[in-house]
């Protein structure tokens, strides 16, 4: 059967498919010290809510068949202002502030610890906002506290430009040799924060369910163009694996309204990278013991191992982070996701840079051949997650760890070079070391007066 092309709003063309999910997982909103969140209620579809939603774009189509396996590409990059699919997220996230300030005429900080392309998303959001006349500056700010290697992911937008609008929304860079423990830092800051009379609402974003019901409409899209029938797996390159856990829940609001059959729910193939593997190696093993990955042994003056196929035969580097974004050791996901491939089928691949780059050609022109243009050179590239993907399931084909005849669906979740946006400025960029700069920094932020 041919593969179809086509392309979706993943929000506007299932809007009330999201705020009926939001409305079942976020009923009414949190007004305690330290939990502030906003309702689920968004905002109507009018030209400027259109309009600002209109990045939201998501493409379905064939890339490849492979020794008796039928790829699609699922594209999520679509956005030029983030070339990822925290783009969905986010502006849902973003969206709820903006209702929350036209009901109650509250300002709101939305505050989140970022690898880099969930912070990204979240300025890009409000920079729309703003831009589309949805809110003004002085009603919402977002403010990211991120790891100091991650700098050079963060864009030049006006919410860095503008020297006020960078002043209220900055980046917060944290230096330390654990980059995860921004998230540590971020909840420490909001339970000690207190309610201020007169000071904005700060929500602090990180909670699951907040990404969950954007990434359930990859499943409507499937359902729309393309539904599974058979053996079918879904490939992502994941940290804490948000994307599939949100695609499962747009499978059940499918299957509970009986237009997508249980017995079709694809599998998954959860691809990660040597610098952060634990949910491969608790999907492998039951835990997240770093014990349990394959021992390598210096070889031509590279590393190899042969014990485990699903760890990568060959590394210049056990300890390399290919990709900064994935950083999450030890992640809470583990414990859902773990039964959903023990009940739907899939396993887990890790990959190396080396592997990366000697199928980089190979993967180059078939992502190309399908509409995804990518450079020449992997050295251009600042976002590896495609790379990461599509490395992984031609592993995984390879060493046979896909039955035969399995059709992938991969998700193309992020992927962008040097060229494709300018660095942020550095006047947006705030380094921190601890609690109590990062409490002078947000202090700072909410100082800015009003007016533009």
């Amino acid at each position: 059967m041919a593969v179809p092309r086509a392309s979706r709003n993943l929000i506007t063309d299932y809007y009330a498919r999201i705020r009926a999910e939001i409305e079942r997982r976020v009923p009414a909103p949190v007004t305690s010290a330290g939990r502030f969140a906003p309702g689920s209620a968004l905002p109507d579809l009018d030209p400027a809510t259109r309009e600002y939603f209109s990045v939201a774009t998501a493409a379905w189509g064939p890339l490849a068949e492979i020794d008796g396996h039928s790829i699609r590409l699922l594209d999520l990059t679509g956005n030029p202002g983030t070339h990822t699919t925290k783009t969905f997220a986010s502006l849902l996230i973003v969206a709820r502030a903006v209702e929350h300030v036209r009901r109650t005429g509250e300002p709101i900080v939305i505050f989140t610890p970022t690898s880099a392309n969930k912070g990204v998303a979240l300025r890009d959001a409000v920079d729309r906002a703003i831009a589309t006349g949805l809110v003004r500056p002085d009603q919402l700010r977002v403010i990211v506290l991120a790891p100091a290697r991650s700098e050079s992911k963060f864009r030049s937008s006006a919410l860095s430009r503008e020297p006020e609008l960078a002043r209220r929304n900055p980046v917060l860079l944290l230096d330390s040799p654990r980059p995860e423990q921004v998230k540590d830092l971020a909840r420490e800051f909001v339970a000690r924060e207190e309610v201020r009379p007169g000071s904005p609402r700060l929500w602090f974003t990180l909670d699951l369910d907040n990404y969950l019901v954007a990434d359930a409409a990859r499943a409507f899209l499937e359902n729309d163009v393309d539904p599974a029938r058979g053996n079918r797996w879904h490939a992502h390159a994941v940290s804490s694996a948000f994307g599939l856990l949100g695609y499962h829940q747009g499978r059940e609001q499918l299957e509970a309204a009986r237009e997508a059959d249980p017995a079709t729910h694809p599998g998954f193939l959860l691809v990660q990278h040597l610098g952060a593997p634990d949910m491969v190696l608790s999907l492998l093993h039951g835990g997240h013991d770093p014990a349990n990955a394959p021992r390598y042994r210096r070889s031509a003056g590279h590393y190899v191992q042969d014990a485990d196929p699903h760890f990568p035969l060959s590394t210049e580097d056990p300890d390399e982070v290919l990709e900064p974004t994935f950083y999450t050791r030890r992640p809470a996901t583990s414990q859902t996701m773990d039964p959903l491939v023990r009940r739907f089928g899939g396993t887990g691949i890790v990959v190396s840079r080396q592997e990366c780059a000697n199928r980089y050609a190979a993967v180059r022109d078939l992502l190309n051949a399908a509409g995804r243009p990518m450079p020449d050179d992997h050295a251009e590239l600042r976002e590896w997650s495609l790379v990461m993907a599509m490395t992984g399931v031609l592993n995984a084909i390879e060493r046979r760890l896909v039955p035969a005849g399995t059709e992938i669906v991969l998700h193309a979740s992020g992927t962008y070079t040097a060229a494709d946006y300018q660095p942020i400025e550095p006047a947006a960029l705030v380094p921190v070391t601890g609690l109590d700069q990062v409490s002078a920094a947000v202090d700072a932020a909410l100082a800015v007066p009003a007016g533009r």
